[in-house]
C-alpha cells in the first residue's frame, strides 16, 4: 500500500506484517529454553520489522516479506545474544557431555549409547536425561567458539573450518571454508533416530510435538534427544578441527 507520494505506507506495513513477527517469534521460542520470554522476541522482531521498512526499496530485488524475515530474525538473534539467553551452567554441562561423547567414541569405536554416557558422567540414566532436557536450546555454534576458551583446552574451536579473511563475517567465513560439509558429515555419523530427528527439525521445520508424534515419544524426550544430537555433532566437529579432517 502506498501513500500520496508513492512511498510504501509504513504504518500499513507494520500492521500487515505484525502477525509475521509473532509467528517467527513463536517458531524461535520453540527451540529455546523456558527462560526466554516470547514477548521479548516479539519486541525485538518488531524493531527488526521497522528497520526493514525503513531500509527497503522497491528496487531492492526481493519481495518485501522475504527481506523483512531476514531483518526480523536477525533482530531476534541479536536480542538473544545481548541477553545471554543460555546460562553458562548449561553450556558447561553440555561441554561435559561433548567430552564424554568424544572419550567414549574413541574408546568404543562407535557412537556411545545414553546409558554409557550417563555412566561416563557418573550419573544415573534419569539424571542424565533430565540434564539433557534442561539444556534445550543448546546450539551447534556460539560466538564464543570463535575465540580462545578460558579453560585453555578448547581454544580456536572453529579456526580450521574458517577462511583466512573471516574476521568481519565469521559465519560466512565458516561456510566458505567448508564448514557446511563438515556439519553434513557430523549428521551422518549420528545414531539413526537422532539423524531422523535432525532432518525433521531443520529440513522439514517440524516442532517438537510433531516430531514426537513421528518418533512415538514425548515432546520432552525429543528435547533430550535433540540436545544429545547437538552434543554429538559438536564433539565430532571439535575432533575434526583438531585432526584437520574437514
Amino acid at each position: 500500500m502506498y501513500n500520496v507520494h508513492g512511498k510504501a505506507d509504513k504504518n500499513h506495513l507494520l500492521t500487515q506484517h505484525g502477525p509475521l513477527v509473532k509467528k517467527l517469534a513463536h517458531q524461535l521460542k520453540a527451540r529455546l529454553p523456558p527462560s526466554v520470554e516470547v514477548d521479548d522476541l516479539i519486541q525485538a522482531g518488531m524493531i527488526g520489522l521497522l528497520d526493514a521498512i525503513n531500509r527497503y526499496e522497491d528496487n531492492h530485488g526481493a519481495q518485501f516479506e522475504t527481506y523483512a524475515v531476514q531483518r526480523i530474525r536477525g533482530a531476534m538473534l541479536d536480542e538473544l545474544r545481548s541477553s545471554d539467553w543460555l546460562p553458562r551452567s548449561i553450556r558447561q554441562n553440555m561441554r561435559k557431555v561433548e567430552d564424554a561423547v568424544q572419550a567414549l567414541t574413541q574408546q568404543l569405536g562407535r557412537a556411545p549409547q545414553e546409558s554409557e554416557l550417563a555412566k561416563q558422567m557418573q550419573m544415573t540414566l534419569p539424571q542424565f536425561q533430565e540434564m539433557l532436557g534442561e539444556c534445550g536450546g543448546h546450539q551447534l555454534i556460539y560466538y564464543e567458539d570463535f575465540h580462545d576458551s578460558s579453560d585453555g583446552v578448547h581454544e580456536h574451536f572453529l579456526d580450521r573450518f574458517a577462511t583466512a579473511d573471516d574476521t568481519a563475517e565469521p559465519l560466512k567465513g565458516l561456510i566458505d571454508g567448508g564448514f557446511r560439509n563438515a556439519v553434513i558429515d557430523a549428521i551422518n555419523l549420528l545414531p539413526e533416530r537422532e539423524k531422523i530427528l535432525m532432518g525433521l527439525y531443520y529440513e522439514q521445520e517440524m516442532n517438537l510435538k510433531e516430531i514426537g508424534a513421528v518418533l512415538g515419544v514425548s515432546e520432552s524426550r525429543v528435547c533430550q534427544l535433540h540436545s544429545q544430537a547437538i552434543a554429538r555433532m559438536r564433539s565430532t566437529l571439535r575432533e575434526q578441527s583438531w585432526t584437520g579432517a574437514v
